[in-house]
């Protein structure tokens, strides 16, 4: 089990990033969905819109590679189950959120122009695999900010 750490997510600092909307469904592309961040590089005059598009399967994957739902189980094990249901819905969209995030990082980290753009779902699989696992405190500490839930070390017996 991994512990919930807050941290804050590692952001270029030539660039400032917001999520403008998402998840949301990808229409004609059943079983994916899209986050879309408002990007601005300090040396651009305007910002740009990146969609990031992501399949059900991967999240699926991501979410078995980083233990998700264990976390999640005991995250919110103190909760009322009507409150849990909630709070399980708002942190699967949050994960979604949180994965997009991680590849929309990729791309900064790799240059993109000043246009608005997508990348799709198969763009760079393994990459993106990779990053998640390795910012697992990050996507749970995002989770946890945004649920409002305290921290507390998921490694005690």
């Amino acid at each position: 089990m991994r512990t919930m750490a807050l941290e804050h997510a590692p952001e270029p600092s030539q660039f400032r990033v917001t999520l403008f909307v998402g998840p949301q469904p990808v229409k004609g592309n059943p079983f994916t969905s899209s986050c879309v961040f408002n990007v601005k590089k300090r040396s651009w005059k305007g910002g740009v819109q990146v969609a990031i598009d992501i399949t059900q399967c991967q999240i699926d994957r991501l979410s078995t590679d980083v233990e998700f739902p264990s976390w999640l189980a005991l995250a919110l094990a103190d909760l009322a189950d009507a409150d849990r249901v909630f709070q399980q819905e708002r942190a699967h969209e949050l994960f979604i959120q949180a994965v997009c995030w991680c590849k929309l990082d990729l791309a900064l980290q790799s240059g993109i122009t000043q246009e608005n753009q997508c990348l799709p779902a198969d763009t760079w699989i393994a990459e993106v695999r990779e990053t998640v696992i390795k910012r697992t405190n990050f996507i749970t500490s995002y989770i946890a900010a945004e649920l409002d839930l305290a921290p507390r070390d998921t490694t005690a017996p």
